[in-house]
């Protein structure tokens, strides 16, 4: 009897060490799965403010109905891939200027750092756009409606997207907005999906995001029909006049200081970083002229030169 109690106890012991092996194997793989988690300090959470959905688009119709013009001196930097970088070629970065005024007329011109010798200018009514490119001897006009991309890089310049990232359409009480919450490891955000009516039904025209640090909105997306992403416009360091260096009056109204323009269709990427800013102040009409200048190549965007295959 002694012997068989002996070789069950040794047969449970061997039961035992066996297990004690699984378990540490089981701990060891489940260790290497923990170890990959990133944990986001406390100190680095920023706290989530709370807003209702009539509260941020009655935010939203505000700000949009709050801004009229725009006098801005700025910093225009292509991001990689961009169109830009056919057109400012060595620059990292060029200066420049921006004057917009509602509906849709707009003005860029863009300067080379240090000498201050004009880059491009271009201008745009909502309808007709016009850029003039002085290192191509080039003036280039075509119709603010053509979508289809060129494969010359200077070609796709849009001046109205830009104006799409200041101007923006109130969002009327009869549209269908979606809302929602969005949370990623550092930021929480509001999210208010404006849609459009069209044959077919609902689609996506706009998706706002708010930053629920401050409610500030952070970025705007454009979708074109068939729900297509036309612009992805990133938003921040929202500045009143009162509070942005050497800015000029902006009237009082908070404006984004840093604006991102992505448009993934026209392989166009642009950063624009305002450091003056004048809001609201009546713009002169000449402004927004421009001529072709005497003895420049007129490219007309969108139409087939003679010859040429459509």
């Amino acid at each position: 009897m002694g012997r068989r109690r002996l070789k069950g106890k040794k047969l449970k012991d061997k039961r035992q060490v066996w297990l004690a092996v699984l378990v540490l194997t089981c701990a060891a793989a489940a260790g290497c799965a923990v170890s990959q988690k990133h944990v986001i300090p406390a100190a680095q959470l920023r706290p989530s403010l709370e807003a209702t959905q009539a509260q941020l688009v009655s935010a939203y119709n505000d700000q949009a109905r709050s801004v009229n013009s725009v006098n801005a001196t700025v910093r225009m930097s292509p991001l990689a891939g961009s169109s830009y970088s056919g057109v400012i070629e060595q620059y990292h970065d060029v200066g420049g200027f921006i004057l917009a005024s509602r509906p849709e007329m707009i003005r860029v011109i863009g300067q080379a750092p240090v000498v201050a010798k004009d880059v491009f200018d271009m201008v745009s009514d909502g309808r007709v756009f016009r850029i003039f490119i002085p290192s191509k001897n080039t003036f280039l006009v075509g119709s603010t409606q053509l979508e289809r991309s060129s494969n010359k890089p200077i070609e796709n310049l849009r001046p109205q997207h830009i104006i799409d990232a200041f101007f923006w359409p109130e969002i009327p009480t009869d549209e269908p907005v979606l809302f929602e919450q969005a949370d990623e490891p550092a930021a929480r955000y509001y999210v208010v999906t404006v849609l459009r009516r069209t044959d077919a039904g609902l689609e996506i025209a706009r998706k706002i995001w708010f930053d629920r640090s401050d409610l500030h909105i952070c970025r705007i997306e454009l979708y074109g029909s068939g729900g297509q992403l036309g612009s992805d416009i990133a938003y921040s360091q929202w500045q009143t006049d009162a509070s942005a260096a050497g800015a000029t009056p902006a009237g009082g109204r908070p404006f984004p200081r840093e604006i991102r323009i992505s448009r993934p269709q026209d392989d166009y990427q642009l950063a624009l970083s305002i450091s003056k800013l004048t809001l609201n102040a009546a713009i002169p009409a000449e402004r927004f002229t421009l001529a072709q200048p005497p003895g420049t190549e007129l490219v007309r965007v969108g139409e087939n030169k003679p010859g040429a295959q459509p």
